[in-house]
């Protein structure tokens, strides 16, 4: 599922260009469940997540045990986090959920 349902432009062609179907693509399964997590538990927000990772690497309190891999999850986040800003795009919209 690489191209949400209805987003038509005024000429019938889908509104979403090659960049963002190529990303969502070679999203990793790490990527993905974090695009889930973040739609699932955070309301569709990457910086309740980011807060929360950030807070357990500090040793503060923090909502939700996402990995072991806290850095490398900041990171994914941060690049699709980007990635949205920059297409306007959600990518809860384009990645099917496990």
């Amino acid at each position: 599922m690489t191209e949400p349902a209805g987003h038509k432009d005024n000429n019938g062609e889908t509104a979403v260009n090659e960049a963002v179907n190529d990303f969502v693509r070679g999203l990793s399964e790490e990527h993905r469940m974090l695009v889930a997590l973040k739609r699932q538990l955070y309301g569709g927000s990457w910086e309740p997540m980011l807060d929360d990772l950030r807070n357990r690497l500090a040793g503060k309190p923090y909502i939700f045990k996402l990995a072991n891999r806290i850095q490398d999850d900041i990171e994914r986040i941060e690049e699709m986090l980007e990635f949205e800003t920059e297409h306007g795009i959600d990518l809860s919209e384009y990645v099917e959920m496990p």
